[in-house]
């Protein structure tokens, strides 16, 4: 297809120099999610369809992870010593391909195709289509059993390589993350984090009106889990905490990141209408000047 001028305008960050000082990796991270938020806008506004909500809410997390945390490179994706990333929440793939894409695990200029018919970056991740993809992903409730049953291999091996893996809050609605909690106790995989995108929105309401989850820190640390609640746009919180597992050996972390639907976006944050919307003309050109 034809590639239009805001398909290939994203600088691809990569990482620092494992050297760095915390404040010079803080502030790259920073600068990735800006352009990350940027690309995703125009992805999302380009194909007409996407979860840029969530992606949204998502993304710090993700910019942190790729951008400073995971021990994995375009140049070490079958390695089996890497450390794993699984997007438990499928449906905010564009956040997942835009990182991917920032840090040089694929093309930039292939997010043009994004939802496009043969393409692979679908509205899911397909670990057999895209580079960097370790789990397909989608129906809600898979990805962190899908993690444990990594995790759980890496400690048979004997290895020191790490699991995160990414749930919504909505998502742990679903039992199968309960019972995968449960294995991850009884095995103690303390190589193991799951982080809750905590931004209290679902598809159509809040996570309260459809099924409570709180008291949710009592909740995963009564499965046995080691409970850290953080910022979930603080870069700073994110890089100190994801880099500091286990947080209690012996026992899987459960990091709580406290985000905002549609942030920063003024008319998107905490607006549940932005789940599964696309911006028109003036709100794409409103959304790009404020992240600009």
């Amino acid at each position: 297809m034809t590639l239009t001028t805001d398909h290939t305008t994203m600088p691809v960050p990569g990482r620092l120099p494992v050297h760095a000082e915390r404040a010079e990796r803080v502030a790259h991270i920073a600068e990735a999610a800006r352009q990350i938020r940027i690309q995703d806008l125009k992805l999302v506004h380009h194909a007409g369809a996407g979860h840029i909500g969530g992606d949204f809410s998502a993304i710090d997390i993700l910019a942190t992870l790729y951008g400073a945390v995971l021990d994995i490179s375009p140049q070490s994706v079958n390695d089996p010593e890497r450390d794993r990333f699984i997007l438990s929440k499928g449906h905010v793939a564009g956040a997942l391909y835009t990182t991917l894409a920032a840090f040089g695990y694929l093309p930039v200029e292939e997010l043009a195709t994004f939802l496009k018919p043969l393409s692979a970056l679908n509205g899911h991740p397909n670990r057999n289509k895209v580079t960097g993809v370790e789990a397909n992903t989608g129906p809600l409730g898979h990805g962190l059993p899908i993690a444990v049953g990594h995790a759980l291999s890496a400690k048979l091996d004997g290895s020191s390589r790490r699991t995160y893996v990414l749930v919504g809050d909505g998502e742990l609605q679903e039992g199968s993350n309960w019972e995968a909690m449960m294995a991850a106790s009884q095995y103690r995989l303390d190589r193991l984090t799951v982080i809750v995108d905590r931004n209290r929105l679902q598809q159509g309401a809040t996570t309260q009106e459809t099924n409570e989850l709180d008291p949710l820190p009592a909740k995963a640390a009564a499965f046995g889990l080691a409970v850290v609640e953080v910022n979930g746009h603080d870069h700073g919180e994110l890089l100190d905490v994801l880099s500091a597992v286990p947080v209690e050996p012996g026992r899987p972390t459960f990091v709580i990141a406290h985000t905002h639907k549609g942030h920063p976006i003024s008319f998107m944050s905490d607006n549940v209408a932005w789940h599964h919307r696309v911006p028109d003309a003036a709100e794409y050109q409103q959304a790009l000047k404020e992240l600009q």
